[in-house]
């Protein structure tokens, strides 16, 4: 595999570091080109994994020409999307046209400027999540190359259990419910509002209207932002209060598990009271638009002007305590009896940042990102067309968790 990632943030380093510790042999990740719109930034990335394997270039991924002539120049076969979101749709476009496969971790959506709430995702967006990459699955089939979608912990890992629990512990599931929660603590970072990732992915999820999906109401109804608030006891974190943001899972697992009976799939997850006001208060300003306006002159999109000045995830590492737990809650039948569980995995910021120097939403993240590639390379998690996690056998995901330390439990209820 040669390998071309773009975007080298705290995420895309993360993968990167994984991947050559899990290869120390060479024998299928050769070689990877990692490339940044702040090409200090990658070179920082190439001096500190140090690996032979490894080189540095700019790239602007809202420029398809561009990154096309890097993966020509470089014979690239394989494509990493770790940039922002509003870069993906570009990506996925110029490794179509390149010949090369592809993977991100999330895919790009565009809410309408005045949301038809209620039934119908096409009522409040101009583009779907995942429309985009799904709608040329026929195309991707026909050249013959592999797209992977949504790699990271959720979606990702949450896609591989939910096909895990659908598969076998299960008669029948109806519902599939992902909980991503928290008990983390930051110490020295009391007066500023912390995302605990990437600032504009936040900002695109949480401040979007939000999708869930009820099949006895008609499918998919969506709803302003911060809806659904509810209170969870997450397993070994504690209780958690959550709320509906939009994302991937509502519309993947809907595609691929429908057949085991799901009638009900929703999101949701656990957000800092103070960081849902001040969102609340920015989106009343209009400041999370992504279309440009004028500043003296000058234009400028609001949301990028909020993520550049928010204190960034990459600069809270070990000044953080607590853990990370995502899961996926499933309600069915099995041997005729109404059953419900939650798979999940646990990650501590003291994990990792022994194990990787990152903090804990960083490391779980590009630790899923990471297994999933190393399928990938080895022929296990790859055919023609564009797919989510859940086309695939969770088998060896769950067996490459277990062989890493990458601790996933079932809780019974």
């Amino acid at each position: 595999m040669r390998m071309m990632l773009v975007g080298t943030g705290a995420v895309g380093q993360c993968i990167v570091e994984l991947l050559l510790k899990r290869d120390p042999e060479k024998e299928w990740f050769t070689y990877c080109l990692l490339s940044d719109v702040n090409v200090n930034h990658a070179k920082d990335v190439w001096k500190t994994l140090n690996d032979a394997r490894l080189q540095f270039g700019y790239v602007d991924a809202t420029q398809k020409e561009m990154v096309k002539e890097e993966i020509q120049k470089h014979h690239i076969d394989f494509v990493m999307d770790a940039s922002s979101p509003f870069c993906a749709n570009v990506i996925f476009d110029a490794a179509y046209e390149c010949h090369c496969d592809y993977a991100n971790m999330g895919t790009f959506s565009i809410p309408k400027e005045k949301p038809e709430y209620g039934m119908g995702i096409e009522n409040s967006y101009e583009l779907v999540m995942t429309k985009y990459n799904f709608d040329a699955d026929e195309k991707w089939k026909q050249q013959g190359n592999c797209a992977l979608i949504c790699l990271g912990i959720d979606p990702g890992t949450v896609n591989v259990f939910a096909k895990y629990l659908c598969e076998y512990e299960f008669d029948t599931v109806e519902e599939l419910h992902v909980k991503d929660g928290n008990n983390l603590k930051i110490k020295g970072h009391e007066d500023e509002l912390i995302f605990g990732f990437n600032v504009w992915t936040v900002l695109d999820e949480v401040m979007n209207p939000n999708v869930e999906y009820d099949k006895s109401k008609g499918g998919f109804i969506v709803d302003k932002p911060f809806s659904g608030k509810e209170t969870f006891d997450m397993p070994e974190i504690g209780m958690n209060t959550l709320v509906k943001v939009e994302h991937e899972e509502v519309v993947t697992m809907v595609k691929y598990l429908s057949e085991y009976g799901l009638k009900k799939c929703s999101f949701k997850i656990s957000l800092d009271e103070d960081l849902i006001n001040a969102l609340q208060v920015l989106d009343k300003l209009h400041l999370n638009k992504i279309q440009p306006v004028q500043v003296k002159g000058v234009q400028v999109i609001p949301r990028d002007v909020i993520a550049s000045c928010a204190c960034q995830p990459d600069t809270i590492k070990d000044e953080m305590e607590g853990s990370m737990c995502v899961g996926v809650l499933a309600k069915g039948i099995k041997n005729g009896k109404e059953k419900q569980c939650m798979m999940y995995q646990c990650f501590s910021n003291e994990e990792a940042m022994n194990q990787f120097g990152l903090q804990a939403v960083v490391a779980q993240t590009g630790f899923s990102a990471a297994l999933a590639i190393e399928l990938y390379a080895k022929g296990i998690y790859r055919k023609p067309g564009v797919n989510s996690l859940e086309a695939f056998d969770p088998l060896p995901f769950l067996k490459l968790m277990e062989e890493t330390n990458f601790i996933y439990k079932i809780k019974q209820y």
